[in-house]
């Protein structure tokens, strides 16, 4: 992952009529971590997606080195089938072994629980392990347990030189994590 750099310049984010922040720029090293922070509407996500190149912004650019990994509330996972044979899928896609929690392998992923489906999406994700990780709201529905433990694998991911951005309401907690309120970049 050495090598592994973000950098957004001047950014601004347009969606329908309405401009939802401008002026926003920063840089990310191999090893760092942002968190996104601001009230709903404000534009955490579509600055996620404009950062993984998916939106173009309305001005400035994105620089990126290194593969890029989103993790947001989209599934990729087929809602039918059990959660073994969805991951079976990646698995057999991306040539790296995926393991269903023991208790979930048989169960419908349509049945799962928000944190369960959350929990999925970050094991279906790991094959993918980019040097940049943007993860939307990465904690909603997660038990206690399972936040540390994700918290946990951010912090890893930096420490061997990946970069996290994360845009959550919540409390992220690791160390070094830079910040950045969107109400501050509001057009």
């Amino acid at each position: 992952m050495e090598g592994a750099r973000l950098a957004a310049h001047d950014i601004a984010c347009r969606r329908g009529d309405r401009l939802l922040f401008a002026g926003l720029s920063f840089a990310l090293g191999s090893g760092e971590a942002l968190q996104i922070v601001g009230a709903n509407g404000t534009g955490k996500s579509s600055l996620l997606r404009i950062l993984a190149g998916l939106l173009r912004p309305y001005a400035g650019t994105v620089e990126r080195d290194g593969a890029i990994a989103l993790l947001d509330g989209n599934l990729p996972l087929d809602a039918h089938l059990p959660l073994g044979k969805a991951l079976d899928f990646w698995a057999r896609l991306d040539g790296v072994p995926l393991a269903a929690e023991p208790a979930l392998a048989d169960v419908p992923v349509r049945f799962l629980s928000t944190g369960q489906r959350k929990r999925a999406a970050v094991v279906q994700s790991h094959p993918r392990e980019g040097g940049v990780w943007l993860l939307d709201e990465p904690l909603n529905g997660l038990d206690t347990g399972a936040v540390e433990a994700l918290q946990a694998r951010v912090s890893d991911h930096c420490a061997r030189g990946g970069i996290a951005v994360i845009a959550s309401h919540q409390p992220f907690t690791l160390d070094g994590l830079k910040r950045i309120d969107l109400a501050e970049f509001a057009a």
